[in-house]
């Protein structure tokens, strides 16, 4: 098992989706300045900030036998899931928040895990 490798496909995920996060906050900066910038940049934080707590929770595991982890990945998946709709629910009841845009950012950050697939494979 690659639980030493630093570098991990996990590693590599998040490495992207925080370029990602960068990369569409800053395009969208350049389009429109910071207040067109800040409804995407909270969409990519509501996808980002979960996928953190859950490889954390996992990683916390990686000692543990395989019930251990299978359960880490249970709890962390619940808990990754009631996150997102916290914040969704936190970010959509700021007034001058673009649906659209911040919509963008979410998928951006998660499309991140599609091509993930295609890319890094240990």
């Amino acid at each position: 098992m690659a639980v030493g490798n630093q570098f991990s496909t996990v590693g590599k995920v998040l490495y992207a989706q925080i370029l990602v996060t960068a990369l569409v906050s800053l395009g969208f900066l350049w389009i429109g300045g910071w207040q067109y910038a800040l409804s995407p940049l909270m969409g990519c934080g509501i996808a980002l900030v979960p996928n953190l707590y859950f490889a954390y929770k996992i990683y916390l595991a990686r000692n543990k036998e395989a019930q251990g982890i299978v359960s880490a990945f249970y709890a962390g998946e619940t808990m990754k899931l009631i996150l997102t709709a916290a914040l969704f629910a936190m970010v959509l009841q700021v007034p001058s928040v673009n649906f659209y845009t911040l919509l963008a950012g979410y998928v951006a950050v998660l499309s991140v895990f599609w091509f993930a697939l295609f890319y890094w494979r240990d």
